[in-house]
């Protein structure tokens, strides 16, 4: 948390040092104003369910819609501000997105977890325009490039789908925080990690470009990358759980899909004893201490997409007469 702060606080700095003195004093009232918006984008993430366990790797095929809407300030010639709320959707599925015939990425394929996150999030950005505008809104440049960055909370559940192929769980989609896949409510929580959070923070920063259309609109193209705080996104970062030690039946299927891979009779497939039951999984997963994440690194997600955005235009107040 310490960390999130001291790196908000940096950006805001670093947002304030871009604005010289003498431009702040040369812009007048006159030349505020106020917009607002819509953004349809495209969101992808990275993290443990990818391609590869690397921060540039993404699947096409797993983009999602995400939808936002917003409102902006502007206060100096170059610099505005903005408040944003968004919904969006990241998707992950080993099985389609690690491939069995590539040594270094079969290990996440035999795992054959998936998953789906809806994420809610309320974001504070600083925009920085490439081009300065010391006059009213209506002398504005066409075309303007810019840099935001900001900071942002956000609330995500990630969930995944079973098809019901074992008769001691029903066909559906579950919520995955409140099982505890990884350990983190486990009857023995001797060694297991401690829950997740659902609220999170973020730093949403990127760039983008705006073009004016007409008196009172713009259109503008942005990406904007979120570097989170937690691993959990896909519900996956370190180590399997005994299955012994889950609260629940669901939890002990969810946490260990590897025999249910459609490759998996090509495997060695063991069966597990527990005082709660018998479960088959892939040799090398499933078992407590087995690798299923990676704890190196947090997740991110990325939207890219159009805004449409509407000029407020600002009222003129008539002189005052006594």
């Amino acid at each position: 948390m310490k960390k999130f702060f001291s790196t908000s606080f940096l950006l805001l700095t670093l947002f304030l040092i871009a604005l010289p003195e003498a431009e702040a004093q040369r812009f007048t009232r006159r030349s505020l104003y106020n917009s607002v918006g819509v953004s349809l984008n495209a969101m992808n993430y990275f993290g443990d369910v990818t391609p590869e366990s690397d921060f540039t790797s993404l699947r096409l095929g797993s983009t999602r819609p995400s939808i936002s809407v917003h409102f902006t300030r502007k206060f100096t010639p170059r610099v505005y501000g903005r408040a944003a709320l968004s919904w969006g959707r990241i998707t992950g599925d080993d099985s389609k997105s690690a491939d069995f015939s590539e040594p270094e990425n079969e290990p996440r394929y035999k795992r054959n977890l998936s998953f789906r996150n809806d994420i809610k999030e309320l974001s504070l950005l600083g925009i920085v325009d490439l081009f300065e505008n010391r006059r009213t809104y209506l002398r504005r440049p066409d075309f303007t490039p810019y840099a935001f960055a900001g900071v942002a909370v956000f609330h995500h559940n990630p969930k995944a789908y079973y098809d019901g192929r074992d008769p001691r769980l029903a066909a559906g989609w579950y919520e995955l925080q409140p099982l505890g896949t990884e350990g983190q409510y486990a009857s023995n929580n001797q060694g297991y990690p401690e829950p997740y959070k659902r609220v999170q923070f973020a730093i949403p920063f990127g760039l983008g470009v705006k073009y004016k259309l007409a008196r009172t609109w713009d259109v503008a193209f942005e990406i904007t990358w979120r570097k989170t705080f937690t691993d959990y996104l896909d519900d996956v970062s370190t180590t399997y759980a005994d299955k012994g030690d889950l609260p629940s039946e669901a939890a002990r299927i969810l946490s260990d899909r590897s025999a249910d891979n459609a490759r998996a009779g090509n495997y060695p497939i063991m069966t597990q004893n527990t005082p709660v039951g018998q479960y088959r999984n892939i040799a090398g997963y499933g078992t407590r201490g087995d690798q299923r994440g990676d704890t190196s690194d947090d997740d991110w997600f990325i939207s890219t997409g159009f805004s449409l955005n509407y000029i407020l235009a600002p009222t003129r107040r008539g002189p005052k007469f006594r």
